[in-house]
């Protein structure tokens, strides 16, 4: 196939200009790059992503329909108080294995993230596992998103063909992800931006309405925290009901807070990774108090958690459940007599499920190609474009779209909930991962003396808060499903959807390391050169400024352009 070649190419290339290993004083291995030409990593990828489209794509795989839609399932259950303690302490716990992962990512950012460093730092099974975890996790969100944009559209009119809305999006996803990585960046960039615009929007409404800038003069402020209350009863009654109402809090906000994976994913394409990473990490902790923390404030205050409105449209007694009149926001721009402001918030939210849909379509591309770099998918998926994309992947993952498809038969409302019960358990999943990582790491860096004070990002307080958050994600995982044992709840297809992923990782860990005799690496032997060399070489040649993400978006409008820099 024309434009199309296999990355032992690359690798060959990397032979042929990193030849001479010595010993540093730290006490690894790395290789005196002699002669470094294009080749930017030992795999067919290409550094094409600058610092704002790094950020912009962050936020972009982060905040889809659940921001500011699905959100109010918690507040219903639990009540403002119990979602903002519960939203506050997961983005806590999801802050620390963003702690653990920036430090591997920034010291070595290789293709494919934390699922490689799962399978050279851990076990090889453990790569396995967790890359085909990630991957159908991805491929999953990309249908559940298209189901939640057909939904929103419904917020202005039900007659537009669920197929046609399905069709479009897969057209628009393959086309967006088949061209070089900066133009998906480009892309990603101004479709997140609306992202950001959206929260801006929804938070001055919150914080100008209950102040009293609204057409009835009434300043609320935090009226719905005492009355109806600030902690609901679910399932029960008396202080076990609110402890019930957190917990569905709880799992609501294990849905819809994510973050560091994604970051990780991005490794093997971004300029200057050691720099560019560590800077979206470190701004990652931002990210979650004001997308996470301030959403799960701001709803508990605009509407009460037993409004009517939202109640009758989340039992299915009205219509608009998982569009923008859902939305607690719109609810109370309606209760407010707003008018106009609903219909942008439903355009901007239209534009913020396709750009998560359309994320995830790269990630699920991405997820598949590492699994081939290391032999856990089929060699010719490792095939590239002559512009670094990985075709075959591509054609595979835009397969999984065509499941939205179920739509035009079945209850969208039901479809959904299928998708996000299984992939809940596989992002909670892909978290406990990174921590087990992470401990292998660290203990590998102490054995071989390798002093982390070194590397590009250290992390503060290991290995302590990464046994917290692995601890934590434990139980949430474990417990998740809880309510499906509760006597008269039991239901084998709502087992399966909560526990499938939590019953598939043995399978796959186990059955790997079996068919291929795998073993624990141990910390003594644990690679931690790996592609080291050829990302220091590659950082050395790179003959363009650094630039921080304000002054990159300057130079979109002509101020402060790039000079080239000479270091011969």
């Amino acid at each position: 196939m024309d434009g199309i070649k296999y990355d032992d190419k690359a690798v060959n290339a990397h032979e042929k200009s990193a030849d001479v290993s010595l010993e540093g004083q730290d006490g690894i291995y790395r290789n005196e790059t002699l002669e470094i030409g294009h080749v930017d990593n030992v795999d067919q990828l290409q550094r094409h992503l600058g610092n704002r489209q790094v950020q912009l794509i962050a936020i972009g795989g982060s905040i889809g329909t659940a921001t500011f839609v699905s959100i109010a399932n918690g507040l219903v259950k639990g009540g403002p108080g119990s979602l903002f303690l519960a939203y506050t302490i997961y983005t806590c716990m999801l802050g620390l294995v963003n702690n653990s992962m920036a430090e591997m990512a920034s010291y070595m950012p290789v293709s494919g993230g934390f699922i490689r460093m799962a399978g050279h730092w851990v076990d090889e099974s453990m790569g396995f596992w967790i890359g085909w975890n990630f991957f159908l996790y991805e491929a999953f969100l990309i249908p559940f998103e298209i189901s939640a944009l057909n939904l929103v559209l419904t917020y202005w009119t039900d007659k537009i063909p669920v197929a046609a809305v399905v069709a479009v999006c897969i057209v628009l996803y393959f086309c967006i992800n088949a061209f070089v990585v900066k133009w998906y960046g480009e892309a990603e960039f101004w479709l997140a931006s609306g992202k950001v615009f959206l929260i801006a929007i929804v938070y001055s409404f919150t914080f100008i309405t209950m102040v009293g800038g609204n057409p009835q003069h009434d300043a609320y402020g935090f009226r719905y925290w005492n009355n109806p209350g600030a902690f609901a009863e679910h399932i029960t009654t008396g202080d076990l009901g609110r402890f019930e109402g957190f917990l569905g809090c709880l799992w609501s906000a294990a849905f819809t807070v994510v973050g560091p994976e994604y970051l990780s994913m991005l490794s093997g394409e971004v300029k200057l990774p050691r720099r560019y990473l560590k800077a979206a990490f470190k701004v990652t902790y931002v990210r979650f108090a004001i997308f996470f923390i301030g959403s799960a404030l701001c709803v508990g205050i605009v509407i009460p958690y037993n409004e009517s409105t939202l109640l009758d449209i989340l039992s299915g007694d009205t219509g608009g459940a998982g569009t923008a009149a859902a939305s607690p926001y719109v609810i109370a721009m309606r209760n407010l007599k707003i008018s106009g402001l609903p219909h942008l918030t439903n355009a901007l939210l239209c534009t913020s499920i396709f750009s998560a849909g359309n994320a995830y379509t790269y990630y699920g591309t991405r997820s598949l190609y590492s699994l081939a770099l290391d032999g856990h998918a089929p060699k010719f998926l490792r095939k590239c474009t002559k512009s670094g994309v990985p075709m075959f992947c591509l054609c595979v993952t835009i397969l999984f779209p065509f499941l939205g498809f179920l739509n035009v038969s079945s209850s969208s409302a039901k479809v959904l909930t299928w998708f996000t019960n299984i992939i809940t358990a596989a992002q909670i999943i892909d978290s406990i991962v990174i921590c087990i990582t992470y401990l292998f790491f660290y203990r590998a860096c102490k054995v071989q003396g390798l002093d982390r004070r070194t590397m590009p990002y250290f992390a503060y307080f290991q290995p302590y808060t990464t046994w917290i958050a692995l601890i934590f994600l434990t139980m949430v995982v474990t417990c998740y499903g809880y309510s499906v044992f509760l006597p008269g709840q039991f239901a084998i297809d709502t087992f399966f959807t909560y526990y499938m992923m939590v019953l598939v990782a043995p399978v796959l860990f186990f059955g790997w390391k079996l068919f291929k005799r795998t073993k624990f690496i141990p910390a003594s032997e644990c690679d931690l050169v790996w592609q080291k060399a050829v990302i220091d070489a590659y950082e050395e040649s790179f003959n363009e400024p650094a630039v921080g993400f304000w002054q990159e978006i300057g130079q979109i409008f002509g101020f402060r352009r790039n000079k080239k820099v000479d270091k011969a």
